[in-house]
């Protein structure tokens, strides 16, 4: 019998919805990217855009494609990622974090929001890996996320591919969208060295408390909920976690578009 190979967890910044189509540093990083990575045998990933107040599975057999954004070019809306759910694999997820204090339920009719689809679409472009998305509290914090990333970390001895999908720096209103190749914002470069440091010094304590001691912590992330899977993958690599920078780059002066990988 094959042993599946341990998997690292990775976070993912997806940024715009048309990285799903359009030629960008960040979209070429994706394109290569499944094809280095050990093939998983399922995927879960903790999107940005599926929030809740407590943690949710999405346990749909055939999830849909939700296309859960306004104002892009029609052709972005016919796009679909029919990839399978596994709903054994959704209840397995809650159980892990029921054992861990986390109550979870499992959402039979969830489907994959843009942060799932979108970068799984770049990685993984015939859509026939299992795929699970799993819920942030934008009301929790960082602690509560490693907590969740912890609880599965046991399934990447599984083969299963634990991702985060959110953004490492995320202000929308502050973004230049008329220049996507605009010079990095002073504010937004000090917020992501910050977060870079304590992640290459695996110190969580800091990066649990993000909020308080991170320059600019308020501006780069006005709502917390694309900052969130990045502690995801961060619990879900184990506590004394390598960390990989997999990528850096920015769009629209602000937009930070860093990867990791934690094994």
């Amino acid at each position: 019998m094959d042993v599946p190979i341990r998997l690292p967890s990775l976070f993912l910044s997806h940024g715009s919805p048309m990285l799903a189509v359009q030629d960008s540093p960040a979209g070429r990083f994706l394109d290569t990217l499944g094809r280095e990575l050990p093939w998983p045998k399922a995927i879960v990933v903790a999107s940005a855009h599926f929030a809740s107040e407590t943690p949710l599975v999405g346990g749909a057999a055939q999830p849909r494609t939700v296309h859960d954004f306004g104002g892009f070019p029609p052709a972005l809306y016919e796009l679909r990622y029919p990839a399978p759910g596994s709903p054994d694999l959704a209840e397995a997820i809650a159980k892990h974090l029921a054992e861990a204090g986390l109550p979870a339920r499992v959402r039979e009719d969830h489907g994959l929001d843009h942060g799932v689809w979108v970068p799984l679409r770049r990685m993984y472009p015939q859509p026939d890996i299992p795929v699970v998305p799993l819920s942030v509290m934008p009301h929790g914090d960082a602690a509560q996320h490693v907590a969740i990333g912890r609880a599965l970390a046991p399934l990447r001895d599984e083969g299963v591919l634990v991702i985060g999908s959110g953004g490492f720096v995320h202000n929308l209103g502050e973004l230049d969208w008329s220049h996507a190749d605009a010079p990095i914002a002073p504010w937004a470069d000090e917020f992501a060295q910050w977060m870079r440091a304590k992640l290459e010094a695996n110190d969580v304590d800091a990066l649990i408390d993000w909020h308080a001691r991170a320059p600019h912590a308020r501006r780069a992330h006005p709502t917390v909920e694309h900052l969130m899977p990045l502690f995801v993958a961060l619990g879900a690599g184990g506590a004394m976690a390598n960390v990989r920078t997999l990528h850096r780059s920015y769009e629209f002066g602000s937009l930070a578009l860093d990867a990791f990988a934690f094994d």
